[in-house]
């Protein structure tokens, strides 16, 4: 078993490699989410039609770079996100099953769901900031702009521009709709995973293995992306505003829907699925091989600690097989 460093240092390498493959589906989706912003139906330009067009309109017009625009400050994300959720999900879920149920072993699901929707709305707001900034490198064109333009040099750039015009406030522009759309995701992802799992071992006569979990985690990512991508949506317009074009989450809603249309906060909903299928699959089948190698690591470096951790894991599951046989 993994150290809780050695686990966050694992799943971020997941993480990461997913976003390399499918960061070109990203910025396909702003673009398209920021596609005729609040212009009537019938004026609105139609520049990216869908995940394969965009990228390739992209790539023809502003070259194979442009479409991978903002990967440094996915990259930092997805550290500080995932480590959010690993260092905040088990201490919060321990003390509320201890005050609940006077068990910090306790195993609620409604527990479960708001930690891990708690845990993503911290990991949000703390990476809100280079969100943004990935936002906005990913929207700029020059060929075929898309809403406000920001011609940021790089991240770094990006950052130092808007704190010396906006100050911190606008580095957390857009950030409550960012930890909407986050706590969605996460508070519905490992739900609608299980149940999936379960109804495909005992109606599809599924056993455990790899394609059980490839196809669990497809309907998983699914249903996550129906969830979020509205608040996604609204994020993507608040983060790449210029001055105060919308006054928060709900005045951009609002006024999304009323001048486009209430299916305009579904707007570049197939890139978005695009990217979260490959992206939920690529993530936990990486963590399998990343964990592994940060376990040989360790053992090579505190063998100690991985022992006494290994020892730990052993005891709680002879401990829960006790019980269920008592119980049975």
């Amino acid at each position: 078993m993994s150290t809780t460093l050695g686990a966050f240092i694992g799943g971020g390498i997941a993480a990461c490699g997913a976003v390399t493959a499918t960061h070109p589906f990203e910025t396909v989706k702003i673009r398209m989410q920021l596609q005729g912003e609040l212009q009537q139906k019938g004026a609105q330009p139609l520049h990216y039609r869908g995940p394969l067009h965009g990228a390739g309109v992209i790539v023809r017009s502003e070259g194979i770079r442009a479409i991978y625009r903002g990967l440094g400050c996915a990259y930092v994300y997805q550290m500080v996100l995932n480590g959010c959720r690993l260092g905040f999900y088990d201490p919060m879920r321990a003390s509320l099953a201890g005050f609940f149920f006077k068990d910090d072993k306790k195993q609620s699901l409604a527990i479960n769901m708001f930690c891990g929707a708690s845990s993503g709305m911290i990991g949000a707001a703390a990476g809100s900031p280079f969100f943004l900034v990935k936002t906005r490198l990913q929207s700029f064109s020059k060929t075929l702009p898309m809403g406000t333009q920001h011609n940021y040099r790089n991240a770094i750039d990006g950052l130092s521009q808007i704190f010396r015009s906006e100050g911190l406030g606008g580095l957390y522009r857009g950030v409550g709709a960012a930890m909407i759309r986050t706590g969605f995701g996460s508070s519905v992802q490992l739900p609608t995973y299980f149940f999936a799992k379960r109804r495909l071992m005992k109606h599809a006569g599924m056993e455990e293995g790899a394609p059980l979990h490839l196809t669990s985690s497809a309907i998983s990512g699914f249903v996550v992306c129906c969830v979020m991508h509205p608040p996604d949506t609204i994020m993507s317009r608040l983060y790449n505003q210029n001055g105060n074009l919308y006054k928060g989450v709900l005045d951009c809603a609002l006024k999304t829907i009323r001048t486009e249309g209430l299916l305009a906060i579904y707007k570049g909903f197939l890139p978005h699925l695009a990217r979260i299928l490959p992206h939920t699959i690529l993530t936990l089948s990486l963590a399998e091989q990343t964990n592994k190698m940060m376990r040989k690591v360790e053992t090579l470096i505190i063998p100690d600690v991985v022992e006494a951790n290994r020892a730990k894991a052993e005891a709680k599951a002879n401990a829960e097989a006790k019980a269920n046989a008592k119980a049975a």
